[in-house]
C-alpha cells in the first residue's frame, strides 16, 4: 500500500475512473472509485480519504452538493473534475468548498500535478502528512474548530465564516510565528489560480 495517500475518484463514467485509477496507482498512490454519492459514502465509512476527485454530473445528487456535503463535514481534499467548464460552475465549485477545478478533457499528468498540490495544502491545513487533523486552534481566547470550521469568540459565540475566511485563518493558525507571504497566503487559503490583480486576500487580511 502507497503512502502517497488515499485518493477517490467519484465518477459515474467508468472508463474515466479506471484511467485515473491505473494512472494514480502507477504513482504511488493508493485509489478507490465510486458512480455516485453513495458509492463515495461507502468508501468513506470504510477507510481514511486524503482527497476526492469528484464529477460535478453524476446520477442523484450532484458534485456540488457533495462538495458542499464533504467541506462541511471534514477538511479533505476536493478536486471537481467535469464537462462543465463554464466559469461559473468553477466558482460555484470553489466557494462550495473544492480545493481545484479541472475541466474534461484533461491530461493525467495536469490531474497529477493538481492532486500533488491540493494535498500539499491539505497537509498544510492538517500539519500531518496523510492524518487526522488537529481538531481545534486556540488563540486570544478564540476557539477555531479545524474539523466543523465554526469559530467561538471568547463569550461563547459562534461566529459565522465563509470558505475563504476560514482557509485564511486556518493558514495563519497552522502556521504560527512566521512571517507569510502574500503568495504564500494565497496557496496555503486555497487560491491558487488567482491572478496578480485578485484583491481577495487584501481585503480579507485587511
Amino acid at each position: 500500500m502507497s503512502d502517497n495517500g488515499h485518493i477517490l475518484v467519484v465518477d459515474d463514467q467508468k472508463e474515466i475512473c479506471d484511467v485515473v485509477q491505473e494512472y494514480l496507482t502507477g504513482e504511488g498512490y493508493r485509489v478507490s472509485t465510486a458512480s455516485d454519492g453513495g458509492g463515495m459514502r461507502r468508501v468513506l465509512g470504510q477507510s481514511h480519504v486524503d482527497l476526492v476527485i469528484l464529477d460535478l454530473m453524476l446520477p442523484g445528487e450532484d458534485g456540488l452538493t457533495l462538495a458542499r456535503s464533504l467541506r462541511d463535514e471534514s477538511g479533505i481534499g476536493i478536486i471537481i473534475l467535469t464537462g462543465r467548464g463554464e466559469t461559473v460552475d468553477r466558482i460555484i465549485g470553489l466557494e462550495m468548498g473544492a480545493d481545484d477545478y479541472l475541466p474534461k478533457p484533461f491530461h493525467l499528468r495536469e490531474l497529477l500535478a493538481r492532486v500533488k498540490s491540493v494535498l500539499r495544502r491539505v497537509q498544510s491545513r492538517t500539519g500531518e502528512p496523510n492524518q487526522t487533523a488537529r481538531t481545534h486552534a486556540r488563540f486570544a481566547g478564540w476557539d477555531l474548530d479545524l474539523s466543523s470550521r465554526e469559530l467561538t469568540s471568547p463569550a461563547g459565540q459562534e461566529v459565522r465564516l465563509t470558505t475563504g475566511e476560514f482557509d485564511l485563518l486556518a493558514a495563519f493558525v497552522n502556521n504560527p510565528n512566521q512571517v507569510l507571504s502574500r503568495d504564500r497566503l494565497l496557496d496555503l487559503a486555497r487560491n491558487r489560480e488567482a491572478g496578480p490583480f485578485d484583491r481577495t486576500i487584501d481585503v480579507q487580511v485587511g
